[in-house]
């Protein structure tokens, strides 16, 4: 399937999610895990997901239905209404995110919310947030992200405190941006 980067990006990064749900509404056993699963993404502010997801579970598949929802929520209701219907679309929940994936995917979402696109800018924080819990490689582009916003596009700067695998993806998505900001 030939999604946007964007999409991909926030796909790969719920896949644990996105396949936990699938799996466990696929048979009897698995709903009070599901249950739990779901009442669990709601008591941490997912509460307009789940009450979609649940309605999904239940049958529903009108896109209306997710319409109300943010890009990301709408996104991961989509991609679990795919997997519900054709589980070979669903992400591989140990896959390392795509590198080249990443740099044009959150230079798009960062472009936005520089832009003013209140979305984008929930996205990209709740995103910078996740990242930076997970430490490592994925801090440090993390701790970039706010200055990327507000319009800083000078790479010396940036990569301050980078290493290689962090400088290859920023200069991924300095070129992006490039093309976006022209």
């Amino acid at each position: 399937m030939n999604l946007p980067p964007q999409t991909q990006q926030i796909i790969q990064a719920h896949a644990a999610f996105i396949c936990e749900v699938v799996k466990l509404s696929q048979n009897e056993t698995g709903k009070p895990e599901l249950d739990n699963v779901l009442n669990s993404a709601s008591s941490n502010g997912w509460q307009s997901l789940v009450k979609a997801v649940r309605e999904v579970l239940a049958g529903q598949r009108d896109l209306a239905l997710i319409k109300g929802l943010d890009k990301e929520d709408q996104v991961i209701a989509e991609a679990i209404m795919r997997g519900l219907q054709n589980p070979s679309t669903l992400p591989d929940p140990d896959a390392k995110p795509d590198p080249t994936l990443a740099g044009p995917g959150l230079a798009h979402m960062i472009h936005a919310a520089g832009r003013g696109d209140s979305q984008a800018l929930i996205l990209i924080g709740s995103m910078a947030e996740q990242m930076s819990n997970a430490g490592g490689d994925m801090a440090l582009i993390a701790s970039i992200i706010r200055p990327l916003i507000n319009g800083e596009r000078d790479a010396d700067k940036l990569m301050n405190n980078l290493n290689i695998n962090t400088e290859q993806l920023l200069l991924g998505i300095l070129d992006e941006l490039k093309k976006l900001d022209t």
